[in-house]
């Protein structure tokens, strides 16, 4: 399977310094002008995953200092006023662009999109942790630092995916999701058994911190899937369903296919 990952990720080789940090690459090279159009749009999706990514640990922090979500609601503004840059220049600086180009810029959007949702949900997480925080079960406080950590982890992967290109991170990240979803449902049980010690007034805020996170793992997720589509060519949405290995593992051996098909 590492072999498919590889044979994919050579047709679409990583970006280059340019495209990581297109605005600053274009100065050095150029002082007297400004990145292109189409290189602003990339970084400033890429200055979404950071901003995204630190939000995620700052939620992280917050479990057990309260203290720290300011962090989280500044980057929530900045995801907001970024998603409204992207919105405002993107028809214009689509019509100026390549075929080769509009797949990128698509991506950009699409993923953009998620992260701004990933923002309002971490948001709203840390609003709940206020609230609660002093009052939270060891284990709850414990089970919310984990899911915020895999949240991290999954877009600090994505965010390398999507700038190097990397199919094999891409499709890590589609798995990782589990882990969230497995520890969203032991939170679950825990609180909604009748004679869970841990039930009580406060559960409802606990239950609903536990699925903002949730959520914004599943965006995660749809950001690692625009990833797959962008650097395959094709989405995992069309891969034949199975009962047989994970739709990871089809998806791969789906593209395998499609690519001898072709060569």
């Amino acid at each position: 399977m590492r072999l498919i990952e590889q044979e994919l990720n050579d047709k679409n080789p990583p970006m280059s310094s340019a495209a990581k940090d297109p605005i600053n690459s274009d100065a050095e090279r150029h002082p007297q002008s400004l990145a292109s159009p189409q290189a602003t749009l990339v970084a400033l999706t890429l200055r979404a995953f950071e901003v995204a990514t630190a939000a995620a640990s700052h939620a992280a922090d917050s479990v057990s200092s309260p203290a720290l979500t300011q962090a989280v609601f500044d980057c929530e503004k900045e995801l907001d006023s970024l998603d409204r840059q992207m919105d405002e220049r993107f028809a214009t600086v689509l019509t100026q662009s390549s075929p080769e180009q509009v797949r990128e810029l698509l991506a950009c959007l699409k993923c953009m999109i998620d992260l701004e949702r990933i923002g309002d949900l971490i948001s709203s997480f840390v609003s709940r942790c206020r609230i609660v925080a002093f009052r939270l079960d060891m284990q709850d406080i414990s089970d919310l630092i984990n899911m915020n950590s895999h949240l991290e982890s999954m877009l600090n992967e994505v965010s390398h995916a999507f700038s190097a290109r990397d199919l094999s991170r891409a499709v890590g990240v589609l798995r990782s999701d589990r882990e969230i979803d497995r520890i969203r449902n032991l939170i679950f049980l825990r609180h909604l058994q009748d004679e869970a010690s841990c039930a009580g007034p406060d559960s409802i805020h606990v239950l609903l911190m536990a699925q903002a996170l949730e959520r914004a793992g599943d965006h995660a997720k749809n950001i690692a899937e625009e990833v797959c589509h962008f650097v395959s060519g094709r989405t995992i949405r069309h891969v034949p369903g199975s009962q047989e290995g994970s739709i990871e593992q089809l998806y791969l051996t789906w593209l395998w296919d499609q690519y001898k098909a072709t060569h």
